[in-house]
């Protein structure tokens, strides 16, 4: 499933002496370092990745997952900080991903006929009254994978940061998407309404 896989983290390449040197807890305190600190300064962005004394560097990743989430939370409005998760995607497997569904939007004339590819449905892409729907069967993201659950979607909205990039990239147009359903609030699917705002058939 091309979609379902995009939060899956990349192979972890290994130094000559054994040592990572990719890991997805520090890539992931960086990005969220970066764009908190674009969005409220560095002081803000220490408070939100470390905690107010640092003392979130020592925990075990669903708890700093939780804990950073709910200082994002205490710091930013809501739509602030939705800003802030969708910037924070990752962008593993973008390429392929654009590739794929720009060959959908090639052989197809409308959104039905995007969705209804046989290779688009087995990437999780339906339409329903003219409208795009993506879902996934599990939670895709390796930060989650010790999460028992999430008491709000923050987290998620780095997903839809994702696949705004990447159907804007396909449709060659501005795409807003609204997550519906996550698997780690209790749901039982990922589920995502993509919302393109300009004609991508002439």
């Amino acid at each position: 499933m091309l979609f379902a896989g995009q939060g899956k983290p990349p192979p972890l390449f290994l130094r000559t002496r054994g040592e990572r040197m990719f890991d997805v807890r520090k890539l992931q305190e960086q990005v969220i370092f970066e764009a908190v600190k674009t969005a409220g300064g560095e002081a803000a962005a220490e408070k939100v990745v470390f905690g107010d004394g640092g003392e979130a560097v020592s925990e075990d990743n669903a708890a700093w997952v939780k804990g950073t989430m709910a200082r994002l939370e205490r710091e930013f409005d809501r739509e602030t900080v939705k800003r802030i998760r969708r910037s924070c995607q990752c962008g593993y497997g973008m390429d392929e991903r654009i590739a794929f569904a720009k060959d959908l939007v090639a052989s197809s004339s409308s959104m039905e006929e995007f969705a209804g590819h046989e290779r688009a449905r087995e990437a999780g892409l339906s339409c329903v009254d003219g409208e795009l729907y993506l879902q996934f069967p599990f939670c895709p993201c390796p930060m989650l994978a010790d999460v028992d659950r999430l008491e709000t979607d923050t987290w998620c909205q780095c997903t839809t940061g994702y696949s705004k990039v990447l159907f804007e990239c396909a449709f060659g147009c501005e795409v807003d998407v609204e997550l519906l359903k996550s698997v780690k609030m209790g749901d039982e699917i990922c589920l995502m309404k993509i919302i393109p705002s300009g004609e991508i058939w002439k």
